[in-house]
This record gives C-alpha cells, structure tokens and sequence, in this order.
C-alpha cells in the first residue's frame, strides 16, 4: 500500500483534462464524486468533467445543484432475495454498457474515476475495456461489489483505511481517506465552558434505532441531567414522533430537537460527544475533527460495511461500539457514562486523530491527473 505524497503533477502533466467520474446511489458516493471533481477543477481550471448515475437515484438531483453535467443509465442492482426477477436488471445493464460506450467515443475522457453503485460498475467496466485508465475510490473498510469487481482493471484505488490489501491487489492501493466537508474545520464552539454537550445525529432522514433508544431516554435519563446539553437530529422520517416524545417529557430546556442541522461546522466545535451511525462519510468527519464517538452501525447496509467501519475505530480505542440491537438498552446509558468521563473522552480524542487523512480530495485528485498525464 501506498501513502500519497504527490506534488501536484500539473508541473509537466496536462491540463485541460477530460474526467468521467461515475457513482451515486447514496450521498456516500455523491459526495465524495462531487469533491473529487471540485478538487480537480481547483487543481485544473481548464477540466472538463462529465457524471455517468443512475436514472431516479439521488445523483441525478444532487449532481447538476453542484454544478456538473451528468447522463443517466437505466442500470439497477441485483435483486438478491428474488434471483429470478433479474433478467430485466441484467437487459438494462447491457443497455446501460451501450450507452456508457458512446458516451465514451463522444466525450474522449482520459480517466475514468468510479466511487461504488450501480452506475460505476457499468461506466467503469466500459471504460477500462475501450483502453481508458481508470481510478477507483473505496469509501468503506469492507469493499463494496462494484469495486471488487473491477480490481483487476483499475491503475489506482484509492481507500479511506488500512488492511485493504485484503479486498484489493496491494501494489495498486493509495491510502488517501475519504473526502470531506472542509468547512467543518471552520466551525466555532458557542456553548459555554463547563456545559458537556451532546450530538446526536441520525443523516438526513434518520435512524430509527437510535431515535427510539433518546425516546425511552428524555424522561428518566436526559432531562435529570442538566449539566449535559442535548442537541438532537432526528431526520425528516422521525421528527413529528420525536418532537411529540419531547413535548409530553415536559419540553426539557437541556434538549434540542431539530429535523435537520444547516449548521454542522459550529455544532460538531461544540460537541463533546457524538453519537452518530458509522457511514463512511461520517467516520471520516470524526477522525478529521478529533471527535469522541459512539458508533451505532446500521444493520441495513450491504455487507454490513457500517460494523467493518466502526470495528476499525474500535479496535484503536478511537471510539466505542454499541450494536444496533443493543442501542435501546445501553445507547443513553453508555454516552451519559461516557461524556462525564473526562479521561476517557481525552483519550478518544487523541487517538481518533491519528486516523485523520487531510486534504483527500485534492490527493485523490492528484492521482486522476498522474494518470492522465501517463496515457
């Protein structure tokens, strides 16, 4: 495995560039797709960049708000507990493989960067067959399919932890991390000294488990403490329940309730605890920021990528575990231990910032165009 400590290689590269970067499903791709091409555009102003998604996935919307041009393919996913339903998936990604080749003939591109989903199995397969250098980016500890498959035909992957010669051939592996928000390094703690603060972030629509364990907790648990501050992202799905549960505990002054956080860089300076799902994106953030976590991986994801995220936290007591199913009886308990503990907290914070990768996007970036400037 390698370590990227590339100088930008516009020094004698090329500029102008052609990229076609592919893969969406989840904000977990879109994200860091959409930082990799700002990256290369800062790097390269003269760029030109082109999207492949999925047709009805989130890419599709989020994708053009940043900015970028973007092509849908009709490609889905495999339908594992229903095999047989799979001849349609299979016609539209040979439809999709079609497409993505002529979209390749017109846009000429130089390198074709893939982050996972559906899409990027397709654009990528395609792209490496038609002679084009290709660049993969593995957010997760455990590798997802699309990337898996395609291995053996990438130049580069880049992944966000150790021990990824497991999933992949260790001469082509670069250790950059996962690109994150940099504004988030911007943030100003608010929250007076002496007051321990409480994050509790559940994404955009939220997770259910962890919402139901603050639940069974306002009454008895979190609004008896009134030296911790709650400050409590329910997501769009769970609000209404969320705010009802809060409003019959009495409306406690020590709990805040919100759907959605616009302010994340001034609530994660103010936390001193964070309970937070174990997505790529949002692990990254932690290290980034040094944040003292409890994990709760969400069972729903493929390959329970999200338990392999934590365990490689965990097993550097760079953060602590609660499962899933154990989050309604011990989640509150353990964060109310946790966040009065200043040693232990001091602890976590030292040691999840070793795991910090900086400037990920900008190095990722840095490969696609050594790549480029090779071919």
């Amino acid at each position: 495995m390698q370590t990227n400590n590339t100088s930008s290689p516009l020094h004698g590269g090329i500029r102008g560039g052609r990229y076609l970067i592919s893969g969406g499903g989840t904000g977990g791709h879109i994200f860091p797709a959409v930082s990799i091409a700002n990256a290369l555009k800062e790097l390269d102003p003269n760029a030109e960049i082109l999207f492949v998604g999925a047709l009805g996935r989130m890419e599709m919307e989020r994708v053009p708000q940043a900015g970028y041009r973007i092509i849908g393919l009709p490609v889905r996913g495999f339908n594992r507990a229903q095999p047989w339903k799979n001849v349609s998936v299979l016609i539209d990604l040979a439809k999709s493989i079609r497409q993505v080749k002529k979209i390749i003939r017109d846009f000429q591109p130089n390198v074709g960067v893939g982050v996972g989903g559906y899409a990027s199995g397709a654009a990528m397969w395609a792209a490496a067959n038609m002679g084009i250098p290709i660049l993969l980016q593995e957010q997760n500890g455990f590798a997802g399919v699309t990337n898996k498959i395609l291995k053996n035909k990438a130049a580069k992957i880049c992944v966000a932890y150790e021990g990824m010669e497991r999933f992949f051939p260790a001469d082509k592996i670069i250790l950059t991390g996962n690109p994150v928000r940099q504004n988030l390094l911007n943030g100003k703690r608010t929250k007076p000294e002496g007051t321990k603060n409480l994050l509790i972030i559940g994404g955009s629509l939220g997770a259910r488990t962890i919402n139901e364990a603050v639940i069974g907790a306002i009454s008895n648990q979190l609004s008896a403490i009134s030296s911790v501050h709650v400050v409590w992202q329910t997501g769009k799905t769970y609000y209404e329940k969320c705010k009802a549960a809060w409003e019959a505990a009495g409306s406690p002054a020590n709990i805040e309730v919100h759907d959605f956080l616009s302010d994340m860089p001034d609530q994660y300076a103010n936390a001193d605890l964070v309970i937070s799902r174990a997505g790529a994106s949002s692990i990254s953030e932690l290290c980034l920021l040094g944040k003292p976590a409890i994990l709760v991986p969400s069972p729903n994801v493929a390959e329970d990528h999200q338990t392999h995220n934590a365990m490689a936290l965990v097993n550097k007591d760079a953060a602590v575990l609660v499962r899933d199913a154990d989050a309604a009886d011990q989640l509150i308990t353990t964060a109310l231990d946790l966040i009065q503990d200043d040693k232990r907290l001091e602890t976590l914070h030292t040691n999840i910032l070793t795991l910090a990768q900086k400037d990920s996007a900008k190095r990722i970036a840095e490969e696609v165009i050594a790549l480029a400037a090779k071919k």
